[in-house]
């Protein structure tokens, strides 16, 4: 056992040599458990009886919200003090006056304002992928088996703790769903209502990514950065796809400068660096692209 000891030495060296402590002596930074245990809180609230094995009490709907609202207020405040906390400790974020925790309870409470607006935009996409899907046989099978509605459930939750600039917890929601579904979507992309991505693997949108409405992706689709050079990472570097567009799998659509207009639909396997104009088709055509209007 006297090797042992020796490792034990050798680890608590590295400790101080490479750092990677959580703030020994400080506060904690998120817990990835707790976050998974409230995407799965805040899952249950957003479909009510969909998720619970046992049977739904109808009677008792508002009791049943009440009650989970409020543990899931109660350790949301928790986890988002910690994340702006971590992030005022680097000096990146003022608590003011009233400190992080009241910084937190002011988030939180404007979070459970916003639930049912996200809720609507949830219903918008659910149906957006029953309409777009013709192997789809109800409602209920997109919310309890697509993939692809389960990872904008979660961007649309956590897009919300992006906007109000919380550190860490939105990226963790991102890349808890993300190894669930395959799906990679940065909190910070943009997306319209009425979004549906079909079978999903591999699918990956970038932080500054902007998805217009009634849009529509297959597996494989890559909206990236043309550059990934740390210097550009307050530019928009992901493209832009306006209302409308359809983008088939494994296509390559890259830079903040790329344009995809309304209507247009591109062809699977397509690698785009520049605009197209509204109600194009892109196609590769015997290893060449082919772009043509849809009036043609």
């Amino acid at each position: 056992m006297n090797r042992l000891s020796k490792s034990i030495d050798a680890l608590v060296d590295s400790y101080g040599k490479y750092g990677l402590v959580n703030h020994t002596g400080g506060a904690n930074l998120p817990s990835r458990e707790s976050i998974e245990d409230i995407l799965r809180g805040l899952d249950e609230l957003i479909f009510p009886g969909f998720r619970e094995s046992l049977e739904l009490d109808h009677d008792n709907l508002r009791l049943i919200a009440a009650e989970k609202v409020n543990h899931l207020a109660r350790e949301l405040v928790l986890e988002v003090e910690k994340s702006i906390d971590f992030s005022a400790r680097n000096g990146n974020y003022s608590c003011g006056k009233g400190g992080c925790h009241a910084v937190a309870e002011l988030i939180v409470d404007d979070f459970f304002d916003e639930l049912p607006a996200i809720r609507s935009a949830l219903s918008l996409d659910m149906k957006a992928a029953f309409k777009g899907d013709p192997a789809a046989k109800s409602h209920e099978e997109v919310i309890v088996s697509y993939p692809g509605f389960e990872a904008i459930t979660v961007h649309r939750l956590a897009h919300f703790f992006w906007t109000r600039e919380v550190p860490l917890i939105p990226r963790m929601m991102s890349e808890l769903v993300h190894g669930r579904t395959g799906i990679d979507i940065h909190p910070g992309a943009t997306i319209g209502e009425s979004f549906f991505i079909d079978h999903g693997t591999g699918v990956v949108i970038g932080e500054t990514t902007v998805i217009g409405e009634n849009v529509k992706l297959y597996q494989g689709v890559t909206l990236g950065a043309l550059s990934v050079r740390k210097e550009e990472g307050e530019r928009k570097r992901h493209p832009t796809l306006e209302d409308d567009v359809t983008i088939y799998s494994n296509a390559t659509i890259l830079g903040g400068d790329t344009i995809i207009g309304r209507g247009s639909t591109i062809g699977g396997n397509v690698w785009l660096t520049s605009s197209v104009p509204p109600g194009t088709m892109v196609y590769t055509k015997i290893g060449e692209y082919a772009l043509k209007s849809r009036d043609e």
